[in-house]
């Protein structure tokens, strides 16, 4: 069997589309295609159902990529094992993680990882959904909750903490509020409900049922820059807003602790690249932990 041409099948069942898969792997789509149909030829078996739509896995398929992945697992340990014996670290890692955690913390940090080791490409991903690992859309993912299933490495993060802001600028325009009922007839900056992807969104409702006018934005990058701008009263990461000396945070009895958890698969979790940036994660975030919760 030609482990190319199962390579290829692997990335299109796991990206669910063909064109898809032909990006990630930087070939042709016409290319993937063909060596599809010559790999389903030499195993006289029909691997996916292909739509317009995109791609489903036959039994056939589903069978085939369970064992393409014990096999990729294998390659990967030992090539970690092998590129061990050497002080470089080397290769991709894919970093899935919240907009916000993403964002106005680990582009830094990671960004410094990068620089020091040169042959080191980190990816990362800071999107307001969530991340799967058993489909490789990434090698490390953080989350807002704790998974419960699928075979994964699982540790807590740290606690965080979100709180009401508005900018300086809002308050002189618009007056100060010391009291949630002086919420009354303010712009609530929040998230749009449809793209709340995590349980631990919900805060936004004690607030909402205060303020009925709103504007929605459909991440936390979007929300900071609005009440940044003056333009509303948001709850926001208190390790963010703090970047930010325009910003006043209000009624602190209104505080909301949620949690990051950092999450790889067993099948790549030990080779040394991934392993290195998720020590340098976990390090970075237990330094900062005092950021992350504010009192």
């Amino acid at each position: 069997m030609d482990w190319e041409r199962v390579r290829i099948f692997l990335e299109v069942a796991r990206a669910g589309q063909i064109l898809k898969a032909s990006k990630s792997l930087r070939l042709n789509h016409a290319t993937v295609a063909r060596q599809l149909t010559a790999l389903e030829r030499s195993l006289n078996a029909r691997l996916l159902e292909r739509h317009t739509s995109g791609c489903t896995l036959t039994a056939a398929g589903e069978a085939l990529v369970a064992a393409a992945e014990r096999a990729e697992s294998e390659f990967l340990k030992v090539g970690s094992s092998i590129g061990g014996a050497t002080e470089a670290i080397t290769g991709t890692v894919r970093v899935g993680a919240p907009d916000g955690l993403g964002n106005y913390f680990l582009a830094d940090r990671l960004g410094a990882l990068a620089a020091s080791h040169s042959k080191l490409v980190v990816q990362l991903v800071p999107l307001p959904r969530t991340f799967s690992l058993s489909r490789r859309e990434a090698d490390i993912a953080i989350t807002l909750d704790r998974p419960k299933q699928g075979r994964l490495i699982l540790s807590k993060l740290t606690d965080y903490t979100l709180s009401v802001y508005a900018a300086e600028n809002y308050l002189e325009r618009e007056g100060s509020i010391t009291s949630q009922a002086e919420l009354a007839g303010r712009l609530f900056v929040t998230h749009v409900e449809d793209f709340a992807y995590s349980r631990a969104l919900d805060y936004a409702s004690v607030l909402g049922r205060l303020m009925s006018r709103r504007y929605e934005c459909g991440s936390v990058v979007a929300q900071m820059e609005a009440v940044r701008a003056g333009h509303g009263v948001g709850i926001l990461h208190d390790y963010a807003a703090q970047r930010y000396p325009e910003l006043r945070r209000l009624l602190p009895e209104v505080r909301f602790v949620r949690n990051y958890w950092i999450t790889s698969h067993p099948d790549t979790h030990e080779t040394r690249r991934v392993q290195e940036v998720h020590r340098f994660i976990s390090v970075s975030v237990k330094a900062a932990r005092s950021t992350f919760v504010s009192n």
